[in-house]
Parts: structure tokens; C-alpha cells; sequence
């Protein structure tokens, strides 16, 4: 089975039914401008399944869509999934597709770090547990609903964090170790975090400014409103776009190849 590729793990809403602005809750916040239960369509959600607002979602109150990625979730469950047959098309698959979706942007996910992962130091583990984890994303929505995606997350992470070990052995000179650390607004500008391990630090609106992140793994790391700005992520790695979009950063910011600097910055 072929290695996914990084188109296949990136949203693409135009083959998509919105399932983003639907299946998913979200409550009125500095992050969106109303509540919206599970299941409820977003109010600027267009019979086309586009956003009425995707240009201004920002200054209308929306900022938390911007800094979601379903990473092709999305268009699995739309066109794959469920043949290309909407929930509007068929009301009764609504609810299944609802449950569905978060399932599969879980493995989606998953797949974005195994290929990553196989991309920094390759091995025969990594690419069965990926070709494994292509194979559930194939499922039928009744073998998706009873999957354990607990599990099976917590089986990728055992590889997932030798590759992270792996790699940050060949960084040179003493590395922290910051793991699952509480660093909301800490104020590490200029920091030296070379090979940092950062996995599930809390890093809200903590000051990076011109830190050294290269070949820091970052996986699960809180950037929101994090200070990016002059900072070095060069090699850093099992970051993702929704993490860095809601980070703030600019033009001197140095990021891996892989991600695309935040229109927003």
C-alpha cells in the first residue's frame, strides 16, 4: 500500500459536505462569536457546503475555524466513506456521518505523523502500522464506529516517540526535556531549545520570540498566541499546520518546508 500523500492529508473543502461546520460543537468564545451544538449546521454554512464568511471569519468572531485542519478527513468521509452522497441527499446516514468524521480525523491525523516519522528515520515498524492505519481509514462507517482509535493512537505513539528519541539523539549538545511542561506565558525569547523535547507542553501565549526550535519535537505542544516571531523551527518536527495557525509569528519566522506560513501572521 502506497505511503499517503501530504494532498491526501490536507482538508479539501471543495470536496467535502461541511462536515467541519457541522458535526463539530463549539461554544461562544474569544474563538467563535456564537454556540453551536454537534449535528447543527453553522449559521454561515451555504447550501454548497461552503463557508459564507471564509474570507472574513477573523474579524466576524470565527478565528477558531481558522486554526482547524480536518488534515483530509473531510473529503474521506464525503466521497470515500460514503460514496459522495451527502447527509443533505440522505438525512437518515446524518448522524453516522457526524460520528464518523471525528473518527476518521483522528486517523487522518495519525497518518500525518507516521509518514512524517517515516520521513526522519525509516522503519519496517513505521510503514506496517501506517499501511495498517490506511486500511482502517477504508472501513465501513459500522467498522469505523467500533473502532478503539484509543488504542490504536497509543500503539502509534510507542513508534512514534523512538522516532522522536531517535532523532533528537543526533542533535548536538544538552537537551531539554520539557515534556507535558507548563509554560503558559513563559518567557523564553532567545531560548536554546535545539532538540527540545516540547510533546504536550502547554505553551499558550509563552514568548518564543528568536528561540532556537530547530529539530524540537513539538507534538501535541499548545501554541496558542505563542510568540513565534524571529524564532528557528527549522527541523522541527511532528508539528502541524493547525498548531502554527494559531500561533503568531512573521516573516522572520523560519519554518519546517513541509508547512505553509499563516496568511493571518
Amino acid at each position: 500500500m502506497p505511503e499517503s500523500t501530504p494532498a491526501a492529508l490536507t482538508g479539501d473543502c471543495a470536496n467535502c459536505f461541511g462536515l467541519c461546520c457541522v458535526a463539530l460543537p463549539f461554544t461562544a468564545s474569544a474563538d467563535f462569536a456564537v454556540t453551536k451544538d454537534a449535528g447543527k449546521p453553522c449559521r454561515n454554512l451555504d447550501t454548497d457546503f461552503r463557508c459564507g464568511i471564509h474570507t472574513q471569519l477573523r474579524p466576524k468572531g470565527f478565528s477558531g475555524c481558522t486554526v482547524y485542519d480536518c488534515f483530509g478527513a473531510g473529503q474521506q468521509v464525503s466521497q470515500l466513506t460514503y460514496g459522495g452522497t451527502s447527509w443533505r441527499q440522505a438525512p437518515a446516514t446524518a448522524r453516522e456521518m457526524f460520528d464518523v468524521f471525528p473518527l476518521m480525523r483522528q486517523l487522518h491525523e495519525l497518518l500525518w505523523y507516521l509518514n512524517e516519522a517515516l520521513t526522519l528515520a525509516p522503519t519496517a515498524a513505521l510503514r506496517t502500522l501506517l499501511a495498517e492505519t490506511e486500511a482502517l481509514t477504508t472501513g465501513t462507517p459500522a467498522e469505523l464506529l467500533a473502532l478503539d482509535v484509543a488504542a490504536h493512537r497509543g500503539r502509534v505513539n510507542v513508534l512514534l516517540l523512538e522516532t522522536s528519541e531517535r532523532v533528537r539523539a543526533g542533535v548536538p549538545g544538552k537537551k531539554r526535556d520539557r515534556r507535558g511542561a507548563d509554560l503558559i506565558g513563559a518567557k523564553l525569547a532567545g531560548a536554546t531549545l535545539r532538540g527540545a523535547d516540547l510533546r504536550g507542553a502547554y505553551l499558550i501565549a509563552a514568548d518564543l520570540s528568536r528561540a532556537d526550535l530547530r529539530c524540537a519535537d513539538l507534538i501535541g505542544a499548545d501554541l496558542r498566541d505563542a510568540r513565534l516571531h524571529g524564532a528557528d523551527l527549522t527541523g522541527a518536527f511532528f508539528l502541524t499546520q493547525p498548531q502554527l495557525n494559531a500561533a503568531k509569528g512573521d516573516v522572520t519566522t523560519k519554518l519546517p518546508a513541509r508547512l505553509t506560513r499563516p496568511g493571518h501572521w
